[in-house]
């Protein structure tokens, strides 16, 4: 019997992609011994995405999608795809094409070697703006530096993981959840492979400096504190270095030393002043997820799917 590949694919705004992806994906599985399915979640689309996916959908049995009731974010739409995937091994990748299908065969090689993860690692692209790559080496730095897991800079979401792994994600309801830390802490016998990303075949990033900004930041708060102990840290120096400046207070008082400076005073205090709200903002993340975990609400919510046909 045929095993079945579940791949899930997230999808916002991407109503010229839709066919492409499918189509491409179809055409790698005509070479395989293996049954696939394919799982489109909608996340929350202002274009005619969905209404592309449904006429997709029509004329196939093996594809299915998922409506988000409005925009939950890539990592909602992917856990939320796993959620609903039961093959014996589920893929995700994006629906833009820069995530190559000809790797899939590779990465089911490996899988069948014995390894239950197999994610992969994006090569720099010499045809991105530089900014675009420091931003990108950035965000792995400033996250391996303040958290308490190690990506390899360029990981992406394009990966396989075994049935046996999903069943686990499926336990997961963090509201904010960092996809690609997760499968790091998860553990399991992993694999990487090195890719070169594909042109995107049509339309814009989604992921701009301000997300990939939030993404590290939802990184850094879920998988670790240090942010917090930082402040400690950095209070203690301050502290320590403030005790050395009362010397010279006492010698301005006994030897009646006019103190000037009302410019480097206010300077102080301002530098102060942000420094302390900028560790109650680190506070208040942390307090702030707390509170938003508690509430138990869902994560993601359902408008209409095809799944419940199979």
């Amino acid at each position: 019997m045929k095993k079945l590949v579940s791949i899930v694919i997230p999808a916002y705004n991407e109503a010229e992609n839709v066919f492409v992806i499918a189509e491409s994906i179809k055409n790698v599985f005509s070479s395989l011994i293996y049954n696939y399915e394919i799982i489109l979640v909608d996340d929350g689309s202002a274009d005619h995405t969905l209404e592309k996916i449904k006429e997709y959908v029509s004329n196939t049995t093996n594809i299915f999608y998922l409506e988000f009731s409005k925009n939950f974010g890539h990592q909602l739409a992917v856990k939320a795809g796993m959620d609903y995937a039961f093959g014996d091994c589920v893929i995700s990748m994006d629906c833009d094409m820069q995530h190559p299908p000809e790797f899939i065969p590779k990465m089911l090689q490996k899988w069948e070697e014995g390894f239950e993860v197999v994610y992969t690692i994006r090569e720099e692209d010499k045809t991105l703006s530089k900014r675009k790559r420091n931003s990108s080496s950035l965000f792995y730095k400033t996250l391996n530096w303040l958290s308490d897991i190690d990506l390899e800079p360029g990981a992406a979401d394009f990966r396989l993981l075994d049935q046996k792994v999903v069943s686990v994600f499926r336990n997961f309801h963090e509201n904010e959840p960092f996809l690609r830390g997760l499968v790091k802490w998860l553990g399991f016998k992993q694999y990487a492979i090195r890719y070169n990303p594909a042109a995107r075949f049509s339309g814009t990033s989604k992921y701009t400096l301000k997300k990939m900004f939030q993404l590290a930041l939802h990184g850094v708060t879920s998988f670790s504190i240090k942010p917090l102990y930082t402040a400690v840290y950095l209070g203690f120096i301050l502290s320590f270095a403030s005790v050395l400046y009362i010397p010279y207070i006492l010698y301005a008082f006994i030897n009646h030393v006019e103190v000037s400076g009302w410019a480097s005073v206010i300077m102080t205090i301002v530098f102060f002043g942000g420094l302390q709200l900028i560790i109650l903002g680190i506070i208040g993340i942390y307090v702030g997820k707390m509170f938003m975990q508690t509430k138990n609400r869902p994560n993601y919510i359902i408008r209409s799917t095809n799944i419940n046909q199979k």
